[in-house]
Formats: structure tokens, C-alpha cells, sequence
């Protein structure tokens, strides 16, 4: 069996270059997946929103009391969006200086299609999701967008024997299943077709592939359809443990039975009211694996906290990452 440790992306606090040093310090080792470290505390622009906002490839927004909002026309970026853009590739500087020399793998995270199409708003008002032809659009433009930034991310780090990308869609399976309030908040929009929001999934994840990257898709939200998922082209899954049902079990076996990969959020992104130690978490997951019912020694797998650590305390999510990593050499053993 193959099993690594790794993040799922936010971290807490402001201090970027700390948070890239715990990373590499807790999963930049042996069984260890480091990633680029989200610091949601800093501001909109360095949450998962904003970090897809500053990669889009020819679209602008700026941030509204209601929230981001795309403004029409390109070269027209708010202060906010160009904030957001200097920061990314702020970190990404500093991400460059503190991991030089670095060989391993590495994971970068951007928000899906879906997801954003749910939470920014088109010019005119009202969520990207009522309008086809924005939905299109935006897909589209973060596909460019995601192919730009990991030219940017194998320059910086010429070592890297493989780049991972997980696309984060918590608001899938609400886009699917019209759950995602209008404006007014007295409505929702209407569902988005299987086929279309398989497609506009599937422009960013075939980017991700065409440039030699992985894609993966993380969600921990309950009743994520991991099989249009998987149709579109992800060759990884990263899903919290505790929300899985039996059907999603089936979904998981069948990625994994392919040879895919499936990272299971088995240690708490908060801190539990009790001790927690890897044995327990190693438990947890040959529970799993023996629910499953597959071969061990032939998966692919990794561990990694449940969902963002940006809601933890330092301490609890440097915590997390060690036991991710501990958990993983035990069962690599």
C-alpha cells in the first residue's frame, strides 16, 4: 500500500512563510504531500475564493458588500482582485525562497468552476450560476487560468517530481441540486444539468492533465456525486471521512480498484474534546479499508485532516499535519 500525508489547504493565521515552513516541516519527509498553504485570516483575497479569483484568465472582479463580483470588462480589476493577484505571487516568492531545493511531490489548491459559479456574483447582480453563458465562461477562464499559474509553480520549483492540483468543490452537489440561494435569499437557483456541470468541471481538470499535473477534486460536503466527479476526469478524491455514506463507498472502491487515489480526512480539523493518537487514526482507516474490502498492499491512499484547518489553533493544526504523517508511515509499514 501507498500512503502519504497531507493538507487539505487553509491554515490559520497570517504568517505565510511560517505556514510554508510547518508544511514542509510536517509533510515535506517521508510519506509526506506538502501543499501551498491558504491563510484565509489575511483577508478576502487570500481565502479559496480569492485565490481562484487572482488566477482567472481574462475576466476582472471586485469585492461588494455582498461579496465578489465580476466587473464586465477585462483590464478593469478592483482593488481588491489586484490585492489578491499581488499577494499570490507574493507567496508564491516566498514559496520559491523557502522551499528551494526541494524534490518530493507538492499539491496546489484552487476552487472548482462550480463552487465559484455559486458564490461570485455577475456584473448585473445575482450569482454567475443564473446566467449559461457566464457559467461557461468562468469555467473556461479558470481553465486558462489554472494551466498559467502551474507553468508558474514548476518554474519555481524545478525540482518537484510531480504537481498535484485539487480542485475544491464544496458547493457541487448544492449547484446540482438547486440549493443555492438567489440574491433575495427567498429563492434558489435552478439545477445545473449533469452533463453541463460535468463539463464545466472537466475544461479544468483536462487543463490540469494537459500539463502534466494531477487532478484531484476535494469536497467535504455530504452527498458529493463522486461518480460525475470521477466522469470528468479526476484521478483523485479527497472527501472527509465522517460524511461518507454507503453509496459514496462503492464510488471510492471503484477509484481506487482503477488505481486512483483517495485521500480520507480521518483526523478532526478541529481540536476533539479528548486526546486523539495516530494509532486511533491508523484504526480508523483500516476500518475503512476493511469496509471497502480491497487488497491494502495495492491502493493508492492518503490521509489528511478532515477539511481547512483555518478554524484550528496554530498548535492543533500543525498537530494535524504530524498526526496525518505518523499515521501514514504506520500504515506504509
Amino acid at each position: 500500500m501507498s500512503v502519504v500525508a497531507t493538507g487539505i489547504g487553509s491554515l490559520p493565521g497570517t504568517d505565510f512563510a511560517e505556514s510554508v515552513k510547518v508544511v514542509l516541516d510536517e509533510l515535506g519527509g517521508d510519506h509526506g504531500l506538502p501543499h501551498l498553504p491558504e491563510l484565509p485570516d489575511r483577508g478576502a483575497g487570500a481565502d479559496m475564493i480569492g485565490r481562484a479569483l487572482a488566477i482567472l484568465d481574462g475576466l476582472d472582479a471586485d469585492l461588494q458588500p455582498a461579496g465578489w463580483r465580476l466587473t464586465g470588462s477585462t483590464g478593469s480589476p478592483g482593488v481588491d482582485h489586484r490585492r489578491a493577484r499581488s499577494l499570490l505571487a507574493q507567496d508564491l516568492d516566498l514559496l520559491e525562497e523557502i522551499a528551494d531545493g526541494y524534490a518530493g511531490s507538492f499539491k496546489i489548491q484552487v476552487a472548482g468552476p462550480w463552487t465559484l459559479a455559486a458564490t461570485v456574483e455577475r456584473p448585473r447582480g445575482d450569482r454567475l450560476l443564473a446566467d449559461h453563458g457566464a457559467r461557461r465562461e468562468l469555467a473556461q477562464a479558470l481553465a486558462e487560468g489554472v494551466r498559467t499559474h502551474l507553468r508558474d509553480v514548476r518554474r519555481r520549483l524545478p525540482g518537484v517530481e510531480a504537481l498535484i492540483v485539487q480542485v475544491d468543490e464544496p458547493a457541487l452537489d448544492a449547484v446540482i441540486n438547486a440549493r443555492i440561494p438567489t440574491a433575495s435569499g427567498y429563492g434558489r437557483h435552478r439545477s445545473i444539468d449533469l452533463p453541463e456541470a460535468s463539463q464545466g468541471l472537466a475544461w479544468v481538470l483536462e487543463a490540469i492533465a494537459e500539463e502534466g499535473a494531477e487532478p484531484w477534486v476535494h469536497s467535504c460536503a455530504a452527498a458529493t456525486p463522486w461518480d460525475l466527479v470521477r466522469g470528468a476526469g479526476a484521478k483523485g478524491l479527497a472527501v472527509d471521512l465522517a460524511q461518507l455514506s454507503a453509496r459514496d463507498l462503492d464510488h471510492l472502491a471503484a477509484a481506487l480498484e482503477a488505481g486512483e487515489t483517495v485521500a480520507l480526512g480521518a483526523v478532526p480539523s478541529l481540536e476533539p474534546g479528548s486526546p486523539l493518537s495516530d494509532k486511533q487514526i491508523t484504526e480508523q482507516v483500516l476500518r475503512w479499508l476493511d469496509m471497502v474490502g480491497l487488497d491494502p498492499h495495492e491502493l493508492s491512499l492518503a490521509v489528511s485532516p478532515s477539511c481547512g484547518l483555518a478554524g484550528a489553533g496554530l498548535a492543533w493544526s500543525r498537530r494535524a499535519m504530524a498526526l496525518s504523517r505518523t499515521s501514514a508511515g504506520s500504515l506504509n509499514g
